[in-house]
């Protein structure tokens, strides 16, 4: 096992926006190596209590405290990837990849860890394409090779398969599951796709409605690569996790129902 690897401990983590109480009492370890999914009804603080977990957000109260120590060539100890690609038009892939890498690294050591990185997100081909000529799975996997190119410590991903269609985010979906498998870093992983929990988490945590408390914490002890769609564990924990969560999201429905 690596000497290095970020461990992420919440205690009594507590988030409110003015009068509105969006989280309550989150205690959680993210252990290093290991994916943490959190899941729950609209609404219930998921992309919050991740900001948090992320250091972009502070918590009102209780805290965050990161364990480990992360390895050398580690440039970035958190990094994002989000719903939207973001990726600039008028470079091309591998030029979007280098992007967080510029001034940071001399241009030899840059050129490297982009053809690395490339080649783990399967896009060794595709180095000199533009963005427009991608399809959406495409530029999704730029995103998460600029996010891997900074070798961070812990990769904190808000829904990254949400944008794509049904087929395409199940294609991905296994090379991601492979990708997470061999990068190895401490990963957060913020889904409303009961699917893609049990495909990727190694813990699933479930919150609860606004505002948001830990209702359940479910453990997957299987390698992620070894897992795939249709295993009879993986559907019925997947079936556990909704009957948790399906009271919540009907009540959570309503209220925004009842304010359209």
């Amino acid at each position: 096992m690596s000497d290095f690897g970020l461990r992420l401990v919440l205690s009594g983590v507590t988030h409110a926006y003015g009068d509105l109480s969006a989280l309550e009492d989150i205690d959680l370890v993210a252990e290093p190596g290991e994916v943490t999914v959190l899941v729950g009804p609209s609404g219930c603080g998921k992309s919050t209590l991740l900001g948090i977990m992320g250091g972009m957000l502070a918590p009102t109260a209780g805290r965050v405290t990161c364990e480990g120590e992360v390895a050398p060539d580690c440039l970035n100890a958190l990094t994002y990837v989000f719903q939207d690609f973001a990726l600039l038009p008028w470079r091309t892939v591998a030029g979007n990849v280098a992007l967080v890498l510029e001034d940071r690294l001399p241009r030899a050591e840059r050129d490297a860890r982009v053809h690395e990185v490339l080649a783990l997100t399967g896009l060794g081909d595709f180095a000199l394409a533009w963005p427009r000529q991608l399809s959406g799975g495409m530029r999704q996997r730029v995103g998460i090779a600029r996010a891997l190119a900074v070798r961070p410590a812990c990769l904190l991903l808000d829904e990254p398969l949400s944008a794509l269609d049904a087929q395409t985010r199940d294609l991905l979906l296994d090379e991601f599951a492979a990708l997470i498998e061999r990068a190895g870093t401490t990963t957060i992983y913020v889904t409303h796709n009961l699917g893609e929990a049990v495909r990727l988490g190694h813990q699933i945590v479930v919150l609860s409605r606004r505002p948001g408390k830990v209702r359940a914490i479910h453990r997957i002890d299987r390698p992620v690569a070894g897992r795939a769609v249709g295993d009879a564990d993986l559907q019925a924990i997947e079936a556990e996790l909704w009957r948790l969560i399906r009271d919540d999201a009907a009540a959570a429905e309503r209220a925004l129902d009842d304010t359209a």
